[in-house]
């Protein structure tokens, strides 16, 4: 497997040397999205993938306590805020969404997402769109 944290580092080395990487894989959801008039029907499964670099001297873990670091259920939670109730016409918005989201916290330091609609052709695992949001030391 592929180092997620090497590849932010690659963007900036500080994003490898100076964070940890939290990752939030295939996180299902029911969504209102889409364009087409059978995905206005009805929710449609949404998958979510997100990594979070954290910077270490805002969450050292020094101690074995979640108070140490990010709580997942911040992820969780951003992702459902940016969901909503409303329906969403476009994966690329909802994505940048919760992209932005996720940043705005002090101790996040870069963040990927990614959406992905699992049943939308018949002919394809699924679609998707992706982000990656660095902010500046």
């Amino acid at each position: 497997m592929n180092s997620i944290l090497l590849a932010f580092g690659a963007l900036d080395a500080r994003l490898a040397t100076h964070c940890r990487l939290l990752s939030l894989r295939r996180h299902e959801l029911q969504v209102r999205i889409g364009v087409h008039d059978f995905e206005r029907t009805a929710p449609q499964r949404m998958w979510f993938d997100v990594d979070l670099c954290v910077k270490l001297d805002a969450a050292p873990a020094h101690h074995d306590d979640i108070s140490q670091t990010v709580d997942y259920d911040f992820i969780r939670d951003t992702i459902a805020h940016a969901i909503g109730t409303r329906h969403h016409a476009l994966q690329e918005t909802l994505c940048d969404a919760i992209l932005r989201a996720l940043l705005a916290r002090a101790d996040v330091q870069a963040a990927r997402v990614a959406t992905r609609k699992p049943d939308v052709y018949r002919d394809c695992a699924s679609v998707g769109v992706e982000r990656i949001g660095l902010k500046p030391w």
